[in-house]
């Protein structure tokens, strides 16, 4: 009957594969969260690529305005 909790003792001691243990873990658990809140990641992911769309059409339109200003069209001479 000794050798149970001896046997536990040195099995709860024993401090071998346990950062691979937490790692697991963590992952998991982002997994999880992940999964949780899919669909609120996936409308602030779109909110973010339309807001960053948007504002590359809107630079694309400024920048045609500024190649006039900086190089104006040649004088009719």
């Amino acid at each position: 009957m000794n050798i149970w909790p001896v046997g536990w003792k040195q099995f709860w001691e024993e401090e071998d594969g346990l950062g691979t243990l937490e790692i697991l873990l963590i992952i998991a658990v982002l997994i999880i969260i992940a999964i949780a809140f899919r669909k609120w990641i996936i409308q602030w992911i779109e909110g973010l690529f339309s807001t960053a769309n948007s504002e590359i059409i809107d630079n694309q339109n400024n920048y045609e305005s500024d190649k006039t200003k900086i190089n104006p069209p040649a004088s009719q001479n």
